[in-house]
């Protein structure tokens, strides 16, 4: 494995030349992040425990390129995961892409953590049945804002044979999100702020209930454990970074790439800030 030529891809040991991306998973409790060439998964590191971002992410992305024989010079892009989640964490990833860009010319792609949750879930339940009544299969995903709201987004299941349609309100996301049975998560709620109660009484269904999952239902599961409502197990509820690098490499194989100089985080919402009174 080695640089080729003058060109910023790599050479793979079939001789393949391929972007190498790292991908980076900062917005949510346990960060994550993955190294790839091209479509290739090269391999993926979590961390130890839960808000190890800042210590953890440039050990990791060093150990993953070192394991793959690759060196920080040898990036060719960066996905991250611009949100909405937490503060600190949003903070992190965009520094470390401007970072890397500044250092290198790191192309940067930004990829919606919500759709990254929504990407996990592939496989909620076995096929069939889950084919048999897929057309009315909706699913969320919710991220606690405090204040007792939630950053959600809600998403139909479509056959994938239609192919991703545009997201309402946005033009950004340029990519499919995979689901079970061969389908896609198509955004029919964009990105917002809801109660538990709102998106419950919005979207619950007794007939076919909606899936929910996200981190949002860590300290807060039995306020969507209503009627209607089918909640995932806690294996879907955290975003990966190779799932920021599949949404991702669709986004840079249309050539949309961010604007390192513009590049802020996605909020939804600003941070809370306490002011200290003055004695």
């Amino acid at each position: 494995m080695k640089m080729a030529g003058n060109t910023r891809d790599v050479q793979t040991e079939n001789g393949d030349l391929k972007p190498l991306v790292v991908a980076i998973e900062t917005s949510s409790r346990i960060g994550s992040v993955a190294l790839a060439a091209g479509h290739d998964l090269l391999g993926q590191a979590t961390f130890s425990a839960p808000l190890r971002h800042s210590a953890e992410l440039f050990p990791a992305i060093v150990r993953l390129l070192s394991q793959s024989g690759y060196g920080p010079s040898d990036l060719n892009q960066v996905h991250i995961s611009v949100g909405p989640g937490s503060f600190t964490g949003l903070r992190i990833a965009v520094a470390a892409a401007k970072a890397m860009h500044l250092a290198n010319g790191v192309r940067i792609v930004t990829v919606d953590s919500l759709d990254a949750i929504a990407a996990n879930v592939t496989d909620a339940s076995p096929g069939k049945a889950f084919q048999e009544s897929a057309a009315q299969r909706h699913l969320a995903t919710v991220l606690d804002a405090k204040r007792g709201q939630f950053c959600t987004a809600v998403y139909e299941w479509i056959p994938g044979n239609q192919g991703p349609r545009p997201a309402p309100e946005t033009s950004d996301a340029d990519y499919g999100i995979p689901a079970p049975a061969g389908g896609l998560w198509h955004k029919v709620l964009p990105d917002c702020l809801m109660s538990a109660t709102d998106l419950c009484d919005r979207f619950a269904n007794t007939d076919n209930p909606i899936l929910m999952t996200g981190d949002g239902l860590l300290y807060h599961h039995d306020r969507f454990a209503v009627e209607g409502v089918r909640i995932l197990d806690p294996t879907f509820w955290t975003p990966q970074a190779a799932g920021i690098h599949l949404l991702g490499r669709q986004k840079a194989s249309r050539d949309r790439f961010a604007d390192p100089l513009s590049l802020v985080p996605f909020y939804l919402r600003g941070p809370e800030v306490t002011l200290r009174k003055r004695t």
